[in-house]
């Protein structure tokens, strides 16, 4: 562990930047002239409710108090009108098991007062960190990245600091890093407890997650004898998404899945070795999946996601042995841009997708070798066929000039 611990400051040492908190800070960002909110408390259960409550006084008379509030990234905001008691005061309980909120997300709230005379005014903006409540959380952090985990001892999350930074300097072959802004990595020792986080944050099922605008990084990985390759495995795949993300902003989101799943296997220190059996059964049994269907999303069907998986993963390492690290950040480039998954390819790379695919599957999986060798020797036959051509064509010339002097000599 000592050699990967100095690879972690050795990374922080190389970028020397600071962590610099995007939270907010829960004090009142502005104040209204004709009210005053006071004793501002929220409890959220995870799962299960967020209770807000405060006190609202105001030396004009209140036609209607609501609360505002939304995720921090949403669009829509969610506005619920409040009961004053004599004194001011006001609670309510909003119901998050049907209403979800993301795992490790921010919620911001503010009140907004309707005065008799119709005018409106709006309190500051406060937050609250929507965490995952169930578990006793401890915390081990070097900066920019922190580590939250609740089973094993400070060396298991120190195994886990060591993961990423050795994540990030891979990363950073591909593209500069962000450290400006904190990673969360969040440990969960079960597959069952990271599945109930998800699923009570209105998130998919999946074997690991990364929220890449909030910077959080979920994984589940028990304490014991694989937890060294389930860390150098699992932490560097998620992060890849939230720096990739911090690279490319919202483009980001314009990547094809097989792109952006692709550079995240990449990334893991220790591949999956039944990616290649996977393959390779592929292969054989024509069943390989073209990668123009995978542009937008991965199939449902677990057997063939995990052929995506390995697919993606073999892809993208083919496209830069083939194309170099600045071929492979140029067709990142171009599809962040906006390009759709065909022409992204072809204007970066300069060949179709399709064809690219074809490539891969003939140097990869050594699908037509004989087309290959053909392909391979078909410039060296040009030439050949080129240098013959002026002897055999002189020889010609030299036999129709001899016959034509023989039938003038009759």
């Amino acid at each position: 562990m000592g050699k990967t611990k100095s690879i972690f400051l050795c990374m922080l040492t190389v970028f020397a930047l600071a962590a610099a908190s995007t939270r907010f800070s829960g004090a009142q960002a502005q104040a209204s002239s004709r009210f005053e909110v006071t004793e501002i408390g929220v409890a959220p259960v995870f799962g299960q409710q967020i209770t807000f409550t405060a006190r609202i006084q105001s030396s004009v008379p209140i036609l209607q108090v609501s609360l505002l509030f939304r995720e921090a990234r949403e669009t829509i905001t969610r506005v619920e009108p409040l009961q004053l008691d004599a004194e001011g005061r006001t609670s309510l309980v909003y119901d998050v098991s049907q209403n979800v909120f993301p795992p490790f997300s921010y919620i911001v709230f503010w009140y907004q007062v309707t005065f008799v005379d119709g005018s409106i005014e709006m309190s500051g903006i406060y937050s609250v960190s929507y965490k995952d409540d169930r578990f006793p959380w401890r915390d081990l952090t070097a900066n920019p990245v922190a580590v939250h985990w609740y089973d094993g001892d400070d060396a298991f999350a120190q195994s886990a600091l060591d993961a990423a930074g050795a994540g990030l300097l891979q990363i950073n072959e591909i593209v500069p890093l962000t450290l400006d802004a904190p990673i969360d990595i969040y440990i969960y020792s079960t597959m069952e407890d990271l599945q109930g986080a998800l699923r009570l944050g209105g998130e998919k099922w999946m074997e690991g997650y990364a929220s890449p605008e909030l910077g959080v990084v979920m994984v589940a990985i028990a304490p014991g004898e694989l937890q060294p390759i389930e860390m150098a495995t699992e932490v560097p795949h998620e992060l890849t998404h939230v720096m990739i993300y911090r690279s490319l902003g919202d483009g980001y989101k314009n990547l094809p899945v097989w792109l952006i799943e692709g550079l995240a296997a990449m990334m893991e220190q220790y591949p999956n070795a039944e990616y290649a059996q996977a393959l390779r059964l592929a292969s054989q049994n024509n069943s390989l999946i073209p990668f123009s269907e995978l542009c937008d999303s991965f199939p449902p069907d677990t057997g063939r996601a995990f052929l995506a998986y390995a697919q993606s993963q073999s892809f993208v390492r083919y496209l830069r042995e083939t194309y170099g690290t600045t071929g492979l950040m140029t067709l990142t480039r171009q599809y962040a841009d906006g390009l759709n998954c065909a022409i992204g390819v072809e204007r970066a790379l300069g060949i179709p997708l399709n064809q690219l695919d074809t490539r891969w599957r003939e140097a990869v999986l050594g699908q037509n070798v004989l087309g290959v060798a053909i392909r391979n020797l078909s410039p060296y036959v040009t030439v050949m066929v080129l240098i013959l051509l002026v002897p055999i064509w002189g020889a010609i010339d030299i036999i129709r000039a001899r016959r034509k002097r023989g039938r003038a000599s009759k």
